[in-house]
């Protein structure tokens, strides 16, 4: 009696058609043919006109939600379904969190992007166009930080500061990717600052230097709030304990 060789391992039909919808859906807001607030056909419709099985198109649907461009809602009416949404910012943050954790980002180059991103921020929130409510949240902002000795609501608001001088510069794509870098980095710096010997000492240095960056942008001296931004994100590295991208 013959045999004949095993098939060839080949790749699982539900794993092409996955990607099959994911490709489709990429494509269609790449073309313009899907903006935020539209709404993808029914998951049956997607699944009988590319010829896949619903399953794919749920699987290809969670991929997009994870990436911050889709959302599912349940009930009846215009609101329920898929729709096409734009949640950048956390997005970045989630992705750039990951990456830094499995060490595809060394944290010396984040650092680097990081002063880039902010240099370019303090510039823009010192000057004439720069938005109101997001100064004046900085301001606040400075104030719970002087009064607070809690280290994870210190760190809360310390990144909370940073991001609104980004956002104070009207420009949303500095602003998302400022916001990503910071956050990717908290994680790291709590626990950097957990083992600091002189904590409240690092602090009151700290303070000091976000009232050094907000004066320069109250007074819109561009150069100036550049500079002591680089300065504090450079000093502040140069304290804390971080030796690797998990900071352990």
């Amino acid at each position: 009696m013959s045999t004949s060789e095993p098939a060839p391992m080949t790749e699982p039909a539900t794993q092409r058609a996955f990607e099959t919808v994911l490709q489709h859906i990429e494509s269609q807001i790449l073309d313009g043919h899907l903006s935020v607030g539209d709404r993808l056909p029914a998951e049956r419709d997607l699944a009988l006109q590319l010829s896949v099985s619903r399953p794919a198109v749920r699987e290809a649907i969670r991929t997009l939600e994870a990436q911050g461009v889709m959302a599912s809602r349940v009930g009846s009416g215009a609101r329920s379904g898929t729709h096409v949404i734009s949640d950048r910012s956390q997005a970045l943050g989630r992705l750039l969190r990951l990456q830094v954790a499995l060490s595809q980002f060394p944290l010396d180059e984040v650092v680097v992007a990081r002063i880039a991103l902010e240099r370019s921020s303090a510039q823009l929130a010192a000057s004439p166009d720069a938005d109101g409510p997001q100064l004046d949240e900085m301001e606040s902002l400075l104030e719970a930080m002087e009064q607070t000795q809690n280290l994870d609501e210190f760190n809360s608001l310390d990144s909370r500061f940073h991001i609104a001088i980004a956002r104070a510069g009207n420009n949303t794509l500095v602003g998302d990717l400022t916001q990503a870098v910071r956050e990717s980095l908290r994680g790291p710096i709590m626990r950097a600052e957990r083992s600091l010997d002189d904590w409240m000492g690092f602090r009151s240095q700290l303070c000091a230097e976000h009232q050094a960056i907000a004066e320069a942008i109250q007074a819109g001296d561009a150069p100036a709030a550049a500079d002591r931004v680089e300065a504090h994100i450079r000093n502040a590295y140069a304290i804390l304990p971080l030796t690797d991208p998990t900071g352990e």
